[in-house]
């Protein structure tokens, strides 16, 4: 019984792995950029992502309905960017099947969509809509500093780059002098130079003499303006810096961009971030955030984000606006006496809080439970705890068939013999256990 157990056990698990590593055809299809999207597996992989320069891969499962969703997408997005001077091609995986290529990529949510940009994986986390998925895209192919030689031409650069990205413009700046920082920062904002402009545009921008470097966050209606010095380290630092929107709303797209950002975050937890009161302190960090740029300012609201502050031990039952310093990782500051935020003065409050943790007036805390999951999920994808799982049943079926499994010495009746005894003392005890009752 036990030999034939295991071997049943073993077939299964051969046909897993058949399974995975058998090929859907897709190896036998032309790696060409028809317009349409390719179908990867692990035969192609590789020469899919070494013949493309630029290729978006769509990590899915069959039975996911995100994914179904996602899929007319691609396709009306496929045919686009095919199109382009510099294409891009769009290919999917079936991670459920393949699953040796999502274990490779660390895929353990589906959809997941990467870009790969001569080979190097890049997450992309940008919009699903074909229309807004191909401007998206468009960033990854630009010329790495577009020159723009009229007003029309800055407008139209501008439009042309969305609201995805920070953008970057140089007024009266030699494209040399920020073509490095281009070719460093290309897969998160755009860059340009003017070199040719009205004064219009220079109050339209809000910048009184050149050279200036504007930096422009579309989809936060904000801007800063670098006057110099012009070289290499001080402008890196002003690009870095002007990266992120002065103050940020903290959620799990954002919090990926974060992990970018060496910088500690002076995180404001709100109620509710949408309310009246905390658009105001939002406001007022933003003017804190402008003089203060070696830290990341953010925000949080407990209605949009509960399990995030639950970390910081702030719930509806938590006193509010509270205001910590975040390392990103594990540990959150608190500054003693200075990290509740009234209605009086938040402007003063908010400076004091600052004052207050550059002094070291701090308490150091460990970011609380759901922390705790989060990193075991990063460690361990879902497909490796149902790894576990499986192998877990596994032993604990063979120490069951082990258990119950006759014994082959010639002790049998001693056995029955003894287990009758145990079954009479049993029954006797149950017995007397009812009458007490």
């Amino acid at each position: 019984m036990k030999n034939r157990v295991l071997t049943m056990l073993l077939c299964l698990l051969v046909s897993i792995v058949s399974s995975s590593s058998s090929s859907s055809g897709g190896g036998e299809q032309s790696l060409t950029a028809n317009g349409k999207v390719l179908e990867l597996d692990e035969s192609n992989f590789d020469s899919a992502i070494s013949t493309f320069d630029f290729i978006l891969v769509d990590f899915y499962a069959p039975w996911c309905g995100h994914c179904k969703r996602l899929s007319p997408q691609l396709d009306e997005a496929a045919s686009i960017l095919a199109s382009l001077k510099e294409p891009i091609v769009i290919a999917k995986v079936d991670a459920d099947k393949f699953s040796s290529l999502a274990s490779k990529y660390d895929i353990d949510a589906f959809p997941t969509l990467k870009i790969f940009l001569h080979g190097i994986p890049v997450e992309y986390n940008g919009p699903r809509k074909a229309d807004l998925l191909v401007r998206y895209l468009k960033k990854f192919v630009a010329p790495d500093v577009s020159v723009l030689d009229s007003d029309s031409a800055i407008s139209d650069f501008i439009e042309t780059a969305g609201t995805y990205f920070p953008i970057y413009i140089g007024f009266g700046l030699n494209e040399s002098m920020i073509s490095k920082l281009a070719i460093k920062y290309k897969k998160k904002a755009w860059f340009s130079v003017a070199k040719d402009f009205s004064e219009d545009i220079m109050v339209l921008y809000d910048f009184d003499k050149v050279p200036a470097l504007v930096s422009l966050h579309p989809s936060y209606n904000e801007q800063s303006i670098f006057y110099g010095p012009f070289e290499e380290e001080f402008l890196e630092d002003f690009v870095k810096q002007s990266l992120l929107p002065l103050a940020m709303p903290i959620n799990s797209d954002s919090l990926k961009t974060l992990k970018d950002d060496d910088r500690k975050i002076a995180l404001t937890i709100v109620e509710d971030e949408t309310d009246e009161k905390s658009k105001k302190i939002i406001k007022l960090l933003k003017a804190a955030a402008s003089a203060n740029r070696d830290l990341v300012f953010g925000y949080v609201g407990v209605k949009q984000f509960e399990d995030f502050t639950d970390t910081f031990g702030a719930d509806k039952k938590t006193t509010l606006p509270k205001m910590v310093v975040w390392d990103g990782d594990d540990e959150y500051f608190s500054v003693i006496g200075s990290d509740r935020i009234d209605e009086e003065d938040q402007a003063t409050q908010i400076s004091r809080f600052l004052e207050g943790y550059r002094e070291g007036r701090t308490t150091k805390n460990r970011l609380g439970g759901p922390s705790f999951i989060g990193f075991i999920n990063s460690l361990i994808g879902i497909r490796t705890v149902f790894m576990i799982v499986f192998v877990v049943c596994v032993v604990m079926l063979i120490q069951t068939i082990n258990k119950d499994e006759p014994p082959r010495d010639g002790t049998q009746d001693r056995t029955d013999r003894a287990s009758s005894s145990d079954s009479e003392a049993k029954s006797k005890d149950y017995k007397s256990g009812d009458k007490e009752d």
